[in-house]
């Protein structure tokens, strides 16, 4: 149980309790991170029969996916400086079928993630429902912690939002409105800390390709999405790092790096199952993405290596 306490509750009091800001918040050089997302336990034999709207009733699958990952991280050098999750890590909505039995399978797999590589966990619509409730809430923070905080690390500032508060928050009104004071005082603090970087980690993508594009059910709703943007850009953020759309998309506004990146389980497209390398250096944010066979071969390594060398 001290292994899971750990590793799945360091996200409390709306902080990152694995990295002091005393010790974090100056920077001291390059590093790299990882991210996934959609690990989504269940949603491939849901997907395949056709019945998204259940829980999926096999999950094997994804269990050999995500060790696969998580084997592919632990022997990276060097190591990571923190592993992100970006939501939906089973498919089993709140309180349906499956729910406990998803959730205690990915954690199984997930305490083999090194203990020296934190793990930062994003709440996606799956995981605390399309609707979010208090109680769905509540149950999410009781497993794997806040459902958003903010932390630094290696200089940077990262937040962790709760993106279901900008999809639908008809019944936690209070929750939202707390969410968004939040989020504005701490824009604000990196507005006025004039942070090197500044990082947002959330489920759903603000845009796929384009700020202006039309409503998806993928991304934020227009008229809520360009206020986003703008209050971002303001406080110097430099990259939006998010998943949802089982497959790589993003692009560039105005500075802004919205990145969209596949699944580590089900893919929706042409994508292979996979996560996301990014190498934070002192001017710019760069990502690659990789296959789950390409991030076990030593090349990556290479890569990593010459990355970290260039920046």
């Amino acid at each position: 149980m001290a292994r899971e306490g750990q590793l799945f509750m360091l996200a409390r009091d709306r902080t990152f309790t694995a990295f002091s800001e005393a010790e974090e918040s100056e920077w001291t050089g390059p590093f790299y991170f990882i991210q996934g997302a959609d690990p989504q336990f269940g949603l491939m034999k849901a997907w395949a029969v056709g019945d998204c709207d259940n829980g999926g009733d096999e999950w094997e699958e994804e269990i050999k996916l995500t060790q696969k990952a998580v084997e592919a991280i632990n022997k990276l050098k060097p190591k990571p400086k923190f592993f992100v999750l970006c939501g939906d890590l089973i498919h089993a909505m709140p309180g349906t079928p499956h729910q406990k039995e998803q959730e205690q399978d990915l954690k199984s797999v997930l305490q083999n993630v090194k203990q020296d590589i934190p793990m930062v966990f994003v709440s996606g619509n799956h995981d605390i429902g399309n609707t979010p409730t208090p109680d769905s809430i509540a149950a999410y923070r009781e497993s794997w912690g806040d459902d958003y905080f903010s932390f630094w690390a290696g200089g940077v500032f990262f937040l962790v939002l709760n993106s279901q508060f900008f999809h639908d928050s008809s019944k936690c009104p209070e929750l939202k409105e707390a969410h968004d004071t939040w989020l504005s005082t701490e824009l604000d603090r990196a507005k006025g800390r004039k942070c090197k970087h500044a990082i947002i980690f959330q489920h759903i993508p603000l845009f796929l390709k384009d700020a202006d594009e039309e409503d998806d059910y993928f991304n934020i709703q227009k008229h809520l999405r360009g206020e986003l943007v703008e209050k971002f850009r303001d406080a110097g953020v430099k990259a939006v790092f998010s998943g949802h759309y089982h497959r790589n998309a993003g692009g560039v506004h105005k500075g802004l790096d919205m990145v969209v990146s596949s699944a580590i389980g089900c893919q929706l497209g042409e994508d292979d199952h996979g996560l996301r390398v990014v190498v934070v250096t002192a001017d710019e944010i760069v990502h690659r993405y990789y296959s789950l066979s390409k991030l076990s071969s030593q090349g990556i390594d290479e890569d990593l290596q010459d990355l970290m060398k260039q920046n």
